[in-house]
Parts: structure tokens; sequence; C-alpha cells
């Protein structure tokens, strides 16, 4: 496999900005080869439907700017429908355990959440915050937004209903995993 498809693949898989160093560790390159091989990658995309975009030392790849026009009717009528199960399930893990890293929504679903949240965020049901300084590595966390308070009918989270019942039962179950992956790892390294 190429780099420059390896690239693509990594850059759609992640489906928000990476670093070019991050990016280069991914696909164990160094970050000058991989900024050579994204222009190659650039120039291969033309008249496509994708595009890379790179800004400072970030790089994500998108839709192209010449499909501007289909993607807002479509994003128009993405946004017209129910949320259905998955985007139910991924508001409410990020409505309890806010602020959540993309990977530990990916981890409680089992499954990639990009798409999900990305339709969340265009309908303004959450948001994505930057991790503060000195927190592990750089990236982003979502929180729910205030309009989805406004749409739920609550001034504050606290407010929706067994709230408290529920985050008191999703911390204790959290312990419970915890205490048992500490057990179960003394268990181990006693042996």
């Amino acid at each position: 496999m190429t780099l420059e498809a390896k690239i693509e693949a990594v850059l759609f898989w992640k489906g928000e900005p990476i670093t070019l160093a991050k990016l280069a560790t991914l696909v164990g390159s160094d970050k000058d080869e991989v900024k050579n091989a994204l222009i190659t990658l650039s120039g291969s995309l033309k008249n496509r439907g994708l595009s890379v975009v790179i800004n400072d030392d970030e790089v994500e790849l998108r839709t192209a700017p010449d499909a501007s026009i289909l993607i807002e009717k479509l994003t128009k009528d993405e946004l017209m429908r129910d949320l259905g199960k998955a985007g139910l399930e991924t508001l409410s893990i990020v409505i309890y355990r806010h602020p959540i890293k993309r990977s530990e929504i990916d981890y409680i679903r089992g499954v990639n959440s990009s798409f999900i949240l990305r339709n969340l965020l265009m309908r303004g049901l959450v948001e994505r915050v930057s991790e503060k300084e000195g927190e592990s590595g750089r990236g982003f966390s979502y929180r729910p937004t205030i309009e989805l308070f406004s749409y739920l009918g609550v001034s504050k989270i606290e407010d929706l209903p067994e709230y408290t019942r529920v985050k008191a039962d999703l911390e204790a179950f959290e312990n419970a995993v915890k205490e048992e992956v500490t057990s179960v790892a003394s268990v181990e390294i006693e042996q």
C-alpha cells in the first residue's frame, strides 16, 4: 500500500483534524514524507468528491468545495430526519458523561461515532471543546449545548428526570469495572 493510500485511509477513519506528527506516527513515516504524500494525495483528489485540507500543523479529509451545493442539500435533508437509535445513544452518553472524548464514546458504543457526532454537532445538540493545557495530548471533548437544554425544557442538566440517580448508577458501574480490572491485574501479577 502506498503512503498516500495509508494517509487517505487514516484521514477517512479519523473523521476529524489530526496533527501531521500524529499522522506520521500512525502511517509509520516522518513528517516530511507525509507532507510530500499529502501534496500528491491532494493532487489525485482534484475533480473528485474529497479534498485534503491543511491548516497549520493539522490535516483533515473533507468534502470538496465543488460538492458544497450537493452536501448542503443532503445536510438539510439529514437534519430534518429523526436522530435514530445511534444518535440518541450517543447523545445520552454525551449528556451523562460530559466532557467526553470521541474515543471514549466509541469504546462505550463499540463502534466509530464520528458521523453520529458530526450530525449532533450540525444540529447544535452537542459542542466540541478543546482539552485544557496539561491534559493528555491534544484533542477534543464533547458536551451538551445550551440549545439542547432549551429543547429538552431544562435550565441545567441536573433538572433532567432522574439525572442524579442515573449519574450515580453510571459512576457505581464504572467503579465496579475499575475494581474488577484492578483485581484481575493483581491476580495476574501474583501468578
